[in-house]
């Protein structure tokens, strides 16, 4: 069993530049795409890309001197790891994209990777540069009729302590372009990339406008329509969140759209709610053939102590907004994962969204009946070029687990998921397994315990970890709070009775 060896966190101080300064400063190769696929957890096919010549062995290490980060990143030293403790651990290396192709309402998709809808599918030339990148395919910045005025500024985050974000929130709103400006991207879209999924994202005002969007989106070649019911951001006036929280309304809107296309739909809903179910069963009643979630979550991000404003602020003044990134991704598996569950659900289409950044994420939704997989906010951080981590990472984990495609993972994760605790097995303790070799003394284990525990742990004279078994639950707390990784899972089962 392949154990990682070494991950984003070996190499927090990278920028993750655009044409990467230390390309130019080796002649045999291009660590940064090597570099990238390590932060995208994708070290395995970092190894595979590595060359058999290693030829980082005798270098002069100048491509960290070109390194601009100001915590210059030993390159040198992490590739020759990567050869030594990953590349020397693989046995496969043929990674055949074949295996990524899908199924969307009866078309091939390329891979399972959509933009979702947002500023980056807004316009001809970012979705053409998309797909030459390799995304099989956008869902497009929401269309509607009325006119949009942006805010400035309308994003902020929070961030990790090297810088990337953790959270993201939103104020924007939809499409700035003109109902017919769309058509025409849309026509030449679809003449230049036939084979690229366009899915329509809309919103009416009311039932002729959102029959109309529908009957226009297909006429211009649309694969697809999404019914926006989930923008945080119009919420006024019955319109965005306020009609994903209603069942009825969406029921209404599902059917006025229906009325104008035979085109696949997908109800777009709301993670603004206790539950996603009634909405979906109502979009599935009313026509709709799947359900793309999750969309955006009302956030307030960060009050000023000095202005009492929160972020971002505009002339003195803020609103809720939503809230992405892959803090987010819990919650996005949750809804997902209990619509999948649900028996009259189960024959929609679920386009998964909310908090993918790597393969694994996306795996993750896969895992929970996904068919396919929707980003923004990792390509908003890092650009369309994250498609290439995406698609080689999961080819490799489908090629690894013999799996011939996409759908033989989908949903293998869903029977041993639970809506409850209730029929958890409560009668075993599994301990936590110090590994003394790695522990350095912090003592943060004995004081999680002590303060946010069973205060089951006591420290040597030497300031290791020594565990009381009579105070233990087996809670793992130790576990997750050591910096070092010092402390595991046991395999050891000890029964309560």
């Amino acid at each position: 069993m392949f154990q990682r060896k070494f991950s984003r966190k070996d190499i927090l101080n990278c920028l993750i530049c655009n044409d990467a300064p230390c390309d130019s400063g080796c002649e045999f190769l291009n660590p940064s795409s090597l570099l990238r696929s390590i932060w995208f957890d994708n070290e395995k096919v970092a190894a595979i890309n590595y060359p058999e010549n290693n030829p980082c062995l005798n270098c002069d290490g100048h491509c960290k001197n070109s390194c601009v980060s100001k915590n210059k990143v030993d390159i040198k030293d992490i590739l020759l790891r990567l050869n030594n403790e990953v590349k020397a651990d693989l046995e496969i290396t043929n990674i055949d994209e074949d295996r990524l192709k899908c199924n969307f309402f009866g078309k091939q998709m390329d891979n399972p990777f959509v933009l979702s809808s947002s500023v980056v599918g807004s316009n001809y030339d970012m979705c053409a540069r998309a797909f030459e990148a390799g995304w099989a395919g956008v869902a497009f910045k929401t269309i509607c009729s009325f006119p949009i005025h942006e805010t400035s500024p309308r994003f902020s985050a929070i961030t990790g302590d090297n810088g990337t974000i953790i959270g993201f929130k939103n104020i924007e709103q939809l499409s700035d372009h003109s109902v017919s400006e769309n058509m025409e991207t849309f026509r030449k879209l679809k003449n230049k990339y036939p084979n690229k999924i366009i899915i329509a994202s809309i919103m009416g005002q009311n039932e002729k406008e959102w029959e109309e969007l529908a009957r226009l989106c297909e006429e211009n070649g649309a694969d697809a329509v999404e019914l926006n019911f989930s923008c945080p951001n119009m919420a006024e006036d019955k319109l965005g969140s306020d009609i994903g929280q209603d069942p009825l309304l969406v029921e209404k809107y599902t059917k006025a759209a229906r009325r104008g296309t035979s085109l696949p739909m997908l109800a777009k809903l709301t993670p603004n709610v206790e539950s996603m179910v009634p909405m979906a069963l109502a979009s599935k009643k009313a026509g709709a053939n799947g359900i793309a979630a999750i969309n955006t979550i009302k956030s307030i991000l960060g009050i000023n102590e000095h202005t009492y404003i929160s972020s971002p602020a505009v002339h003195g003044m803020s609103a809720i907004g939503g809230y992405s990134g892959n803090a987010v991704k819990p919650i996005a598996l949750r809804f997902v994962g209990e619509m999948a569950k649900n028996e009259e659900l189960k024959d929609m289409h679920f386009s998964a969204m909310g908090g993918i950044e790597t393969w694994k994420d996306a795996l993750e939704f896969i895992l929970l009946g996904a068919s396919s997989i929707q980003v923004t906010t990792a390509i908003m951080q890092y650009g369309y070029r994250i498609i290439d981590d995406l698609k080689s990472g999961l080819n490799n984990y489908l090629l690894e687990k013999g799996f011939s495609n996409i759908e033989e993972a989908r949903g293998l994760a869903l029977g041993s998921l639970s809506e409850t605790t209730d029929i958890l097995e409560r009668d075993t303790i599994i301990y936590p397994k110090f590994h003394l070799d790695k522990c350095v003394g912090c003592e943060r284990c004995y004081i999680s315990c002590m303060d946010g525990g069973h205060q089951a742990i006591t420290m040597s004279d030497k300031r290791r970890p020594i565990l009381n078994g009579k105070k233990c639950v087996g809670c793992h707390l130790c576990v997750l709070v050591c910096p070092n990784k010092a402390i595991s899972s046991s395999r050891i089962r000890i029964s309560k009775k």
